[in-house]
């Protein structure tokens, strides 16, 4: 038996943080994603509540003033953002929570967890990168999704946010993808036989 983990993994855009996390949430029964909060409308086939929360930008602005969010940004005039009652509810289920979120964001989530002892006993990081700004260019081209000076602009920030690697639990630097899965699965295992979340005792 070990108290839950609150796995988070952050990458640069076109790390390949989404493959992993399918990964591990297809593999562990025990893993749960949080379903996290936008202003932006429902998409075709959407749930409330599943795919999102979706809240009108007044209500996600009160709930970010009053401090609701474990880490929150604005995308293209969007606001995304997490519920830190979401992951505690998790927590308190028995469940290992996965956070799938930026550089950024996982500072937001390290600050909130110095003052928030569940958290701060749950809380695991990693930090998945390309070996190269060149391989990571190649597969932002390779997905056909952004015209070049978006490329651009995305591997000026991964460089940025490559320079915090340090500021991370963990370090897995992308290969193929059975590769990553496969690390990422071992630190998700190593980190439920940590003493620290261990509780055992021998049965007579």
């Amino acid at each position: 038996m070990a108290t839950p983990i609150l796995l988070l993994i952050s990458a640069p855009s076109g790390g390949g943080k989404t493959t992993v996390c399918s990964a591990l949430l297809g593999a562990n029964a025990g893993l749960r994603r949080v379903v996290t909060c936008t202003t932006r409308l429902p998409r075709p086939g959407e749930q409330d509540g599943v795919d999102y929360h979706f809240f009108t930008p007044e209500d996600f602005a009160r709930r970010a003033g009053a401090g609701e969010f474990l880490e929150h940004a604005t995308v293209y005039g969007r606001s995304y953002g997490t519920l830190k009652s979401s992951v505690l509810d998790l927590l308190a289920a028995g469940n290992d929570v996965l956070l799938n979120i930026d550089v950024q964001g996982a500072a937001s989530v390290r600050k909130v967890a110095t003052s928030d002892p569940v958290l701060s006993g749950a809380l695991v990081t990693v930090f998945l990168t390309p070996p190269t700004l060149a391989e990571l260019g190649s597969r932002l081209r390779g997905r056909g999704a952004d015209a070049e000076d978006v490329v651009l602009r995305r591997l000026a920030e991964a460089r940025v946010e490559a320079a915090r690697w340090t500021e991370f639990d963990y370090l897995v630097v992308s290969g193929a993808r059975a590769d990553d899965s496969r690390r990422m699965q071992a630190i998700h295992d190593a980190e439920r036989l940590r003493r620290s979340r261990a509780r055992f005792e021998l049965e007579t």
